[in-house]
């Protein structure tokens, strides 16, 4: 059971997941790169040519000779930074925009504003090219990459027909950050009556409850203190968090140990919201949360949660954008 409705956090993520894309046969660079693993993406002709203006950070503009085609994707970087180097499987915030290689149209773009988009750099979760364009690069770089078809949306083409039955793609990728998988902020003081928490390595929660009646009203504490952008309601968040059920004291759901989980501040139960919103990335809070807050007096039946029940997350903020 999760605490969430399945959403889309911005058109392009739903282009560029695999899931979301007419979902091409695995290339011979998918299969050979797993996790910790790149594939070996060198620059080439095609990604050379490709001329790209604007400051990184903002959104670009691309011209090249059209059709533009590849047999293998090429990545050209235009600025490198000077972070961390991502690597397959990570989470990292990146802006992109993507054209269509064969007709030279662009096809969509992020926002460039708000906060970077949050994706995981891995084969199961975006299209071959992403992956490509974006893994193995220092964090506060700009890179052009050209993708055959092969490594994008073969010959289905992409599920809005944007990009058609064989088309190459480009794209641009700014890599800002690679996002860490649980809270980084201070250690914060908290009411002695709130449920303890321990941690172990992997930052996965150990919730200990009080032995005492469950709380009626809302309440929240907050166990680290980040340094991040402050989470405003309708933002899309990405978190690790952990339910408790009061009166079992089991965990019902959780995201550790399946990757972060991603949603927007108001597609979840309105406790979990007020977990959220205010609250700065970086920062782990604790939420007791009573039914009305929760799922009210029906309860959730598949979580084994009654109408009376109170909740315990503990919530790690670990991005949000807007």
């Amino acid at each position: 059971m999760r605490i969430r409705h399945v959403v889309i956090p911005a058109a392009i993520i739903a282009l560029l997941l695999t899931g979301c894309s007419s979902s091409p046969e695995p290339t011979s660079t998918e299969e050979a790169s797993g996790v910790g693993t790149c594939v070996d993406t060198s620059s080439g002709a095609a990604s050379k040519s490709v001329t790209v203006e604007g400051e990184a950070g903002s959104e670009p503009t691309a011209t090249f000779d059209t059709p533009l085609d590849v047999d293998t994707t090429e990545r050209t970087v235009i600025s490198e930074g000077d972070g961390d180097e991502t690597a397959h499987g990570d989470w990292a915030g990146i802006e992109i925009t993507l054209y269509n290689a064969t007709t030279g149209e662009k096809v969509q773009s992020s926002s460039y504003a708000g906060g970077p988009m949050q994706v995981k750099i891995a084969d199961d979760a975006l299209i071959p090219a992403l992956v490509r364009a974006i893994e193995c690069v220092p964090t506060g770089s700009r890179v052009v990459s050209v993708s055959p078809a092969a490594d994008a949306w073969g010959e289905q083409g992409s599920s809005d027909g944007a990009v058609g039955p064989g088309d190459a793609v480009v794209i641009i990728a700014d890599i800002v950050s690679i996002t860490p998988l649980a809270a980084t902020g201070e250690p914060q003081e908290v009411d002695p009556a709130f449920p303890s928490v321990a941690l172990d390595d992997s930052g996965t929660p150990t919730v200990t409850l009080p032995d005492a009646e469950a709380p009626t009203a809302f309440e929240l504490g907050v166990l680290k203190k980040g340094d991040g952008a402050t989470v405003e309601d309708g933002d899309s968040v990405t978190v690790q968090y952990q339910g408790v059920n009061w009166r079992t004291g089991k965990v019902f759901d959780q995201s550790w140990g399946d990757g972060p989980a991603q949603f927007g501040t108001g597609d979840v139960i309105a406790g979990f919201t007020k977990a959220l919103v205010g609250q700065t990335v970086g920062s782990q809070v604790i939420a007791v949360i009573p039914p009305t807050d929760g799922y009210g007096a029906k309860g959730n039946d598949s979580a084994g949660i009654t109408g009376t029940d109170t909740l315990v997350f503990v919530v790690d903020i670990l991005a949000a954008s807007r």
